[in-house]
């Protein structure tokens, strides 16, 4: 799923926070979104399946509008249930990740697939039970989210948005929320579902992960795209002393060390 972002513009009272944003991830690839906090990864990332609308400009997968139509000359809000059948193609993994507390983790995951795709529930748990040994976390299926740990929780979180079984997955900073001995098991997971061949949008610190994987990286700053490119490109040799200085300073931090 190709995913184009053309002339994006967000705003939160008198802060833009993205600027006039043209954006272009090509399906099958990996797309990393590099950029200091406030520069408008995050909220760029929530208009890709329309969990936030934007001002003006519009985001569309595959040449389908996200989250509108075409209404004369202007753009109108799609039905509520449109927008849910459109984001039940459309992974989404958060930083804090959101996993319900009442439920099993084996109830988290087959919950979606139930309610979005009225698939029946032995058919959902026998692809939940098929994720979670995906994740290396059969043996937790019983088991609630207080009971894990961090980086388990977000495997959980991983494994509930692939149970969908989307072409795209968009993933927040996943490894923002844990201790840095926790992010190794995390990215291990993520590296694995990128070389599955899905599309993936991915919003990190981790330089070494945009290294190893991204085939595209994308410097957002001031929410404006900076600059953008092969890994070689951007992380090697940045054209911007916006990029250069930003790169300095999280190379240099232990979580990337």
């Amino acid at each position: 799923m190709t995913v184009h972002v053309r002339s994006a513009v967000k705003s939160y009272g008198g802060l833009r926070v993205l600027d006039d944003v043209d954006l272009t991830a090509p399906g099958g690839q990996v797309t990393v979104v590099l950029g200091p906090s406030g520069s408008g990864k995050s909220t760029l990332l929530r208009t890709i399946n329309h969990l936030e609308r934007l001002d003006s400009g519009y985001v569309s997968i595959d040449g389908e509008l996200v989250g509108v139509r075409v209404h004369g000359d202007r753009f109108k809000e799609l039905s509520e249930r449109a927008i849910l059948r459109q984001r039940s193609r459309i992974g989404f993994v958060f930083q804090n990740f959101n996993l319900f507390p009442h439920l099993t983790i084996l109830d988290n995951v087959v919950e979606a697939p139930i309610v979005t795709q009225r698939l029946p529930r032995a058919k959902a748990e026998a692809r939940a039970q098929e994720l979670l040994a995906r994740v290396g976390l059969a043996d937790k299926a019983r088991a609630y989210p207080r009971q894990l740990s961090g980086g388990q929780q977000q495997r959980v979180a991983i494994a509930r948005a692939l149970a969908l079984e989307p072409r795209l997955i968009l993933l927040d900073e996943p490894t923002s929320a844990l201790d840095p001995e926790l992010v190794g098991e995390v990215l291990a997971v993520v590296r694995e579902l990128a070389r599955s061949g899905t599309t993936m949008i991915v919003v990190t610190h981790e330089i070494g992960f945009a290294r190893d994987l991204a085939d595209h990286v994308v410097f957002l700053d001031g929410g404006r795209v900076v600059e953008e490119g092969p890994p070689s490109a951007v992380l090697d040799h940045p054209r911007h002393d916006r990029t250069r200085e930003f790169l300095g300073k999280v190379t240099r931090t232990p979580e990337n060390a």
